[in-house]
């Protein structure tokens, strides 16, 4: 690259990556613990560790997927890579090798945002004090947002925090409904009862989707309407078709405006999902199998990953890093 050093755009990358990742770790904590007080309750705290395909790592550690085990892995944890503490960390790693691309604001937003996390005990987040925690984890990477938006310049590097953003949320977005859908789907005597809605309605907010759900579907809520929502809406910011979409039309950008060869790869895998998407409806999706369709959408995501790698970092991402988890 040019103009905009390998380092950096890698480095704005992962910077979007860990923030984005903060954040949807912090509101599906919040959320599981909400709605996790009843029968499925430690079903719920486990599926946060599959989510993250995290079994491994999690069991060599504690015995049992309990709410307070869940909760200190995620957040707090040093030797979790997926944790938000592990998360603010490398984000403020990134932003330090960034700091002649960043605002001095930005700089300080993310070291005090990191500060704070450090001063947390696992007394700090017990259960009872969960929510205000994770509110503060979601304020937080909201400000970073924030302020981001207000004061990078818009190059290279600009374009590259966005995808790094995108991608990630497309992962989380499509990991979280795959785990969420099958563990959800009900027994023929619980459609439509309290607690299904509920449980529909704790994905839909993991998702930050609930409000823009009912924009689309006022009345109701099915297993079939929210995985399409999350899927195909054009219209909601975290679904899959908005992302690609929109991952699409950066590349694009970045090589008709700076001249950048590399990405040919990605357009054509990119062509290829965006082209899947348009061709099929849910109904469609969940007939051939859902787990199927959001299994060959992770393949795509880490080979967009391991291409930009090559072709724009200079480098093939580490292993950890190409499983986009």
């Amino acid at each position: 690259m040019a103009r905009l050093l390998a380092r950096f755009a890698e480095d704005m990358f992962w910077l979007a990556r860990n923030m984005e990742r903060a954040e949807n770790l912090a509101r599906i904590l919040d959320v599981n613990e909400t709605f996790s007080r009843d029968a499925r309750g430690s079903q719920n705290w486990l599926s946060i560790v599959h989510l993250h395909a995290d079994n491994e790592r999690f069991f060599a550690k504690y015995q049992a997927a309990t709410a307070n085990n869940v909760i200190h892995f995620y957040l707090l944890d040093p030797e979790n890579p997926s944790s938000i503490y592990s998360c603010l960390k490398a984000s403020r790693d990134n932003a330090r090798t960034l700091r002649p691309l960043i605002s001095t604001e930005l700089w300080t937003q993310l070291n005090m945002f990191y500060s704070w996390i450090r001063t947390l005990t696992p007394a700090d987040v017990n259960r009872a004090d969960l929510a205000r925690v994770c509110n503060k984890i979601k304020e937080g990477c909201q400000s970073h947002t924030g302020i981001l938006e207000g004061t990078l310049y818009r190059d290279e590097g600009w374009y590259f925090y966005q995808l790094g953003k995108l991608i990630e949320r497309a992962d989380q977005g499509t990991r979280m409904l795959d785990i969420k859908y099958h563990m959800l789907l009900p027994a023929t005597t619980e459609v439509g009862s309290p607690l299904d809605v509920s449980q529909w309605n704790a994905l839909l907010r993991s998702a930050a989707g609930y409000h823009a759900y009912r924009r689309v579907q006022p009345r109701g809520m099915s297993p079939t309407s929210v995985a399409g929502f999350l899927i195909f809406n054009n219209a909601f910011p975290r679904s899959l078709a908005v992302c690609i979409a929109s991952i699409d039309e950066i590349v694009v950008r970045l090589r008709q405006r700076y001249g950048l060869r590399a990405g040919n790869r990605t357009l054509e895998i990119l062509d290829g999902m965006r082209g899947t998407l348009a061709n099929r409806s849910i109904e469609m999706v969940l007939g051939g199998g859902l787990h199927e369709f959001l299994d060959w959408v992770q393949v795509q995501l880490i080979a967009v990953t391991d291409d930009f790698g090559r072709s724009f970092f200079g480098h093939a991402p580490s292993p950890e890093q190409a499983q986009v988890a």
